[in-house]
């Protein structure tokens, strides 16, 4: 039999709390290693720090994200091309399996007509997983009815033939897509899971799974049984949590949701309500 598939806490999901709160709830919660987002936690950007954080708290670290988001355009410089290749050696280093990258920005215009090449020859040179992410349509602030072109070439990975994406179903959700109907599309090229509801406004919720109105069950479903084999990792917002008791049942009710609907028999779960009303203004 095929091992269960590995659920894994994003350190995004602890923000503004510093990584090694991450490496210390995943433990405490049973999770099966950790997803690292680089960016301004100087911890993120150094393998020395996360190799000793993994081997304090046996959570091995298999999958990092590169700094590719607008809150981490200073990290490592301001080439992307380099920063990716850097990630990807890290990745190598501490033994990660995957690393994922968002799609160029729209005024990155030489790193967006080398990228598709850049994450082909990575992937075929390092044995590392290049995933690329789905994303969602940015709304203009003057007209609600406008999108604003963010990505090169595309927020839409479906438009575009890379090897390997990774699937977030709160960008679905901002960009009004059915999770199971992006599982069908990737088909083999799905690789990665980052796991998190949405409603579907025009913001990026990463709601706890089953708080919102995603088909993430299902997603979870169809994917064990399909004997996927990648990495579901759970990528969801607490930074608006008043305490740690509040940030920690987030946690657990989102890992509690992947393991029920990831069984051999999948098992109903509804987490519980949040102890606060949930805000837009809470969203990434």
């Amino acid at each position: 039999m095929d091992p269960a598939i590995p659920v894994t806490l994003s350190t995004a999901s602890v923000y503004p709390r510093r990584v090694a709160y991450a490496f210390e709830s995943a433990a405490e919660l049973g999770y099966d290693g950790v997803e690292v987002m680089v960016w301004s936690d100087p911890a993120t950007q150094d393998p020395a720090v996360l190799a000793r954080l993994s081997a304090h708290h046996a959570m091995p670290i298999r999958s990092l994200h590169a700094p590719t988001l607008l809150v981490s355009q200073g990290v490592w410089g301001r080439d992307p091309a380099l920063k990716l290749r850097r990630t990807v050696d890290m990745a190598r280093e501490l033994g990660a399996g995957a690393v994922v990258v968002h799609p160029p920005f729209r005024w990155q215009y030489r790193y967006a007509r080398g990228f598709q090449d850049q994450v082909r020859e990575l992937e075929a040179t390092t044995g590392v997983t290049l995933a690329v992410e789905n994303m969602y349509p940015w709304k203009a602030r003057s007209r609600s009815d406008r999108h604003y072109v963010a990505y090169l070439p595309g927020w839409d990975a479906t438009e575009h033939d890379y090897d390997s994406v990774t699937l977030d179903l709160s960008h679905a959700a901002v960009a009004h897509q059915s999770g199971m109907e992006l599982v069908a599309t990737f088909g083999d090229r799905l690789r990665h899971l980052h796991l998190a509801d949405g409603t579907g406004v025009p913001r990026d919720e990463h709601l706890v799974p089953g708080r919102g109105s995603m088909d993430c069950a299902e997603v979870l479903v169809e994917l064990a049984a399909r004997g996927w084999r990648g990495d579901v990792v759970v990528e969801i917002s607490t930074r608006r949590d008043r305490s740690a008791h509040e940030r920690h049942g987030d946690l657990e009710a989102a890992l509690r949701f992947a393991r029920s609907y990831l069984a051999a028999v999948p098992t109903p779960y509804r987490p519980p309500a949040p102890e606060r009303r949930h805000l837009p203004a809470d969203a990434w």
